[in-house]
């Protein structure tokens, strides 16, 4: 017989009434459940609380928000610990070479991690990741990314533009570990040489822009990503972007390694550093740093200055372009120019669909906006309740301060 359920009118008319001493419990959102992996995992149909009014309101505070509406301290729940996964004998290893743009793992990297641990699963036994990571870097959390193994090459010979340097090293760590795979990523901004001039020194036949690894193959793109190679699975691979899922449910040991002493390499490469560039003149699906305005900008001479000071890359929304205050060419989301920048900074943008999917791929978004409940803030990381024109003023001067404040240290 089918169990029947029945409605407890009770419990419903004490969610709705705010004076009920059980109305606290009724609204609280509950039905948390812990998950064979450990994880603390929320009832979606659960989440959210009954207003004064009656309404069902979500809670986009994670619990936060319901103390707070009855005058108390909400409470902090501690983090969920992760299961550790150890390895304490290994019979062989993957090597992921990591780019760690800005001295911290990007979201590539982590991909790489998460097909690393694919392959180990696929192979069986007792294998681990190891990441290898040159000169100096900021990244604390390589044991949640899914690194078992962490070999960090320090010295100054690394810093910068380096591929002779650190194609010694990895022929070295060939040389004495013998990784069983090498994955490297598919990027501009050192994986793709630096795998490259590694196969060819191995003599080994790599597979770049893969996207995919199913068993003994993998997938590659191909013909400007209109059409797709499968091959049996290399030795060296260079991969593309959300290649596979990253690691996320368990936390690795991260041991750190190391590799006997290296000698340094005779290199015909100087890094000269980094030339200054007109932000003005990189494109926009190029840009790292763009500073976006809509509608919510008052002073645009003021906006430009401030643009130019931080040596950000100008954009703005369908509106401000449509108002004839921006160009054509400088306008972002899926109508004009999808964009992939470290930092984007939106100015007075409340965050229309086709916007928010022009930015869909940055890694940080910043959004000063006058409205707390529009869907720029909602999307971005960090955002900043005020007027768009006085937050401006403060950054120019702010950033003209720090900028006169290193010319005295060099002085």
């Amino acid at each position: 017989m089918e169990t029947i359920i029945r409605r407890d009118p009770r419990t419903e008319w004490i969610s709705r009434n705010r004076l009920h001493p059980e109305h606290t419990e009724q609204i609280l959102p509950a039905q948390e459940s812990r998950g064979p992996s450990g994880l603390l995992r929320k009832n979606p149909h659960r989440m959210g609380f009954t207003g004064p009014n009656g309404l069902k309101r979500i809670d986009r505070e994670n619990g936060n928000a319901i103390p707070q509406l009855l005058g108390r301290r909400p409470a902090v729940a501690p983090p969920a610990e992760l299961p550790l996964h150890r390895v304490e004998q290994p019979d062989y290893c993957v090597a992921a070479v990591l780019d760690m743009t800005g001295g911290r793992l990007t979201s590539h990297d982590r991909d790489i991690l998460g097909l690393a641990h694919q392959l180990v699963l696929h192979m069986g036994g007792a294998g681990v990741v190891m990441a290898i990571v040159f000169g100096e870097h900021r990244e604390e959390h390589f044991a949640t990314a899914g690194v078992d193994r962490l070999l960090h090459l320090r010295g100054e010979h690394y810093d910068g533009y380096s591929p002779e340097q650190r194609l010694h090293a990895l022929m070295a760590i060939e040389k004495e570990m013998v990784p069983r795979f090498w994955l490297f990523p598919d990027s501009a901004a050192a994986g793709f040489e630096l795998g490259c001039r590694f196969a060819a020194r191995t003599g080994e036949r790599p597979a770049t822009q893969v996207w995919r690894v199913e068993g003994d193959t993998c997938i590659s793109r191909a013909a400007g990503g209109s059409a797709d190679i499968t091959r049996p699975v290399a030795r060296v691979m260079l991969l593309a972007q959300e290649c596979a899922e990253q690691i996320d449910e368990t936390r690795h040991e991260a041991l750190p390694l190391s590799v006997g002493p290296l000698s340094l390499q005779a290199t015909r490469i100087n890094d000269g550093g980094l030339m200054p560039v007109d932000p003005a003149a990189v494109p926009l699906g190029e840009a790292e740093f763009i500073l976006s305005a809509g509608n919510g900008v008052g002073d645009w001479a003021q906006f430009h200055a401030t643009a130019e000071i931080l040596g950000a890359t100008e954009g703005a929304s369908r509106v401000a372009v449509d108002s004839g205050h921006m160009p054509r060419f400088r306008q972002v989301g899926a109508t004009g120019t999808w964009v992939t920048a470290r930092v984007y900074l939106a100015v007075g943008i409340s965050g229309a669909i086709q916007h928010l999917q022009g930015i869909a791929q940055c890694d940080r978004v910043i959004a000063i906006n006058t409205d707390p409940g529009c869907d720029m803030v909602s999307r971005a990381s960090l955002s900043v309740i005020a007027d768009s024109d006085e937050i401006l003023a403060e950054l120019a001067r702010l950033a003209l301060a720090w900028r006169k404040e290193e010319l005295n240290h060099a002085a």
